[in-house]
């Protein structure tokens, strides 16, 4: 059996969406065996496609705030797993950045979330993370997150942490209000065990 660093040097080294995809590969994704807590997102901005550094943009600055960790903690393999749906930047479309390649998730999840047996905490950001971890009937970003306590204390939904969702962030402050100080202390909670 391959061993979990050469797992990671296979996923990084991947190009089965090359032809789809406006820049050359760049997977991005954060892992250990002894991770604890895992982000799921959608796949790669620009930024990160550019640096190769999950999260390094505003929108990870919010998340980390959400979470009420430093950088350091955050890019802590040992602690934390980042495994989007997409692992490349698939490129912009009209009102932001496109979808997630469809064919990331078949080809690497289930093998990496297999190899991950220390997750304690798993936060689901945004429509593509959550249609595929969390079951049900399918809603709507908002509908999931109202309703996190179905899925606490082992999943939270999120909406995505994005500057562009400020606007959602002030039609619903039960977020900031509720969501995020239960997260806080179950991350907390989590990384004092490790």
């Amino acid at each position: 059996m391959e061993s979990f660093d050469e797992l990671l040097a296979r996923v990084r080294q991947c190009t089965i969406c090359e032809a789809e995809l406006p820049h050359p590969p760049r997977p991005v994704v954060q892992a250990s065996e002894s991770s604890r807590i895992l982000v799921v997102g959608q796949a790669p901005g620009r930024r990160v496609h550019e640096t190769g550094l999950p999260f390094n943009d505003p929108s990870g600055d919010r998340l980390r705030a959400w979470m009420n960790i430093d950088r350091q903690t955050f890019y802590d393999p040992q602690r934390l797993a980042i495994l989007p749906m997409g692992f490349c930047y698939p490129g912009t479309g009209k009102s932001g950045d496109l979808p997630p390649r469809p064919e990331c998730a078949p080809a690497w999840r289930e093998v990496l979330l297999s190899r991950l047996p220390n997750i304690r905490l798993t936060l689901v950001i945004g429509q593509y993370a959550q249609a595929y971890h969390l079951s049900g009937a399918r809603q709507s970003v908002s509908q999931r997150v109202a309703q996190w306590q179905d899925f606490w204390p082992d999943v939270v939904p999120l909406p995505h942490p994005s500057p562009r969702n400020n606007l959602w962030l002030r039609r619903h402050p039960w977020f900031e209000a509720d969501v995020v100080p239960a997260i806080q202390a179950r991350v907390a909670e989590i990384l004092a065990e490790s």
